[in-house]
């Protein structure tokens, strides 16, 4: 799948048949466990709940249709550093259209997008996959973290024809925008982070917390504390991890699925925010391109310095202008006067109704609104 330096070739997504036909094999032929001894997800995934998806995924779930959606669209692979990226770029027919990159995180995809990518036909659009992730390249070399590709995505809009751009997105989309601004300012017309990554509470202790500020850092204390295993697995041992996540796709779908259940928002049925189909799509394309170990990987690159931006005190500042969109569902979820603090610049803030960690997959409209009320205050700034 590699290209020439500076080539842009043009991509379709074809799987070969007998890559499903292995898939349904090894779905068919599963060693299941046993049930846990808890009747909630406080031991990870329910067997019911598991054994139902990956049945419909066996017997009903479509690859070929997820194909077909997805090569309406043009895709290309280019080479940047030395590595291969995915990427789908959709250009405006609008003469007022402002480029616009979206990255994505983990355990996401290009599909957290994808509905949202149908809507914002007012922007030039480029969504990459990020190194190890998707259909890009998989580095075979250590040092591929958040500062290395967000150079990389600065290669590529400049590659594209875009000096200047907004950088936008979520989990390893925030730290990558992030670091464009950091390393790139005069390359961006802003950022719009989902959401920004901040101290919860204030520095020193010389200043009382809001509730709202005590009600965030309890929150994310408890989910550190049931549900960070996946992190420090992946910080410390990707590999390890990698070999159950290629060779199973039960286990693939199980480490997958117990994230996007436990982040999204919803009452108790993750199904009615995002379909079976929809989580398969994600699911299956880790499974197809092999990523669980090279996805892994991005968190002992880079987990240690990111966590850092919203558990320690502040050690830079982001002069960029910036539009912020917090989720209620979101962990972490930073006060506004506390991101100010290393945003000088916020020129947006808004916090949705509805929504959690995937934001733009779970709520695609209410995305599209943020995306397009980001761009007129950080294009009004411009102006000014």
């Amino acid at each position: 799948m590699g290209v020439h330096t500076n080539e842009v070739r043009p991509f379709q997504v074809t799987v070969p048949e007998e890559q499903l036909l292995d898939l349904r094999r090894r779905l068919t032929e599963t060693r299941w466990a046993e049930p846990a001894t808890v009747r909630d997800w406080s031991q990870g995934v329910p067997l019911d709940d598991l054994q139902a998806l990956c049945s419909y995924w066996q017997s009903h779930y479509d690859w070929r249709a997820t194909e077909r959606r997805l090569n309406r669209w043009p895709q290309y692979l280019t080479e940047i550093d030395g590595l291969t990226i995915h990427y789908f770029h959709l250009p405006s027919s609008s003469p007022s259209a402002v480029p616009l990159i979206l990255t994505h995180g983990w355990p996401g995809s290009f599909f957290e997008f994808e509905q949202a990518m149908a809507q914002l036909s007012d922007f030039h659009l480029v969504v990459p996959s990020l190194p190890g992730y998707g259909f890009s390249g998989k580095p075979s070399n250590q040092g591929w973290g958040v500062r290395r590709i967000a150079d990389a995505w600065t290669a590529l809009m400049q590659r594209l024809g875009y000096h200047r751009f907004i950088a936008a997105g979520s989990d390893w989309g925030t730290s990558i925008s992030t670091t464009v601004a950091l390393q790139h300012p005069d390359r961006l017309i802003g950022l719009h982070l989902i959401p920004p990554l901040v101290p919860l509470l204030p520095a020193g202790g010389g200043e009382s917390p809001t509730p709202q500020e005590e009600a965030a850092e309890q929150k994310l204390h408890e989910r550190s504390q049931t549900g960070s295993g996946y992190s420090a697995m992946h910080a410390t041992r990707p590999q390890t991890i990698g070999y159950s996540l290629v060779d199973s796709p039960v286990g693939l779908c199980a480490w997958i699925l117990d994230k996007i259940w436990t982040w999204a928002d919803h009452s108790d049925d993750l199904y009615d925010v995002l379909s079976q189909d929809q989580v398969l799509d994600n699911v299956t394309l880790y499974w197809l391109t092999r990523s669980g170990a090279s996805s892994a990987r991005l968190y002992w690159e880079s987990i240690g310095e990111i966590s850092a931006w919203f558990t320690d005190t502040i050690g830079d500042t982001v002069d960029v202008p910036t539009g912020c969109t917090v989720f209620p569902k979101e962990v972490p979820r930073p006060s506004r006067r506390l991101a100010e603090r290393r945003f000088s610049n916020i020129v947006y803030w808004s916090e949705p109704l509805r929504g959690g960690h995937f934001g733009a997959w779970e709520q695609p409209a209410s995305f599209v609104e943020e995306t397009r009320a980001v761009r007129r205050a950080l294009t009004q700034k411009e102006t000014c």
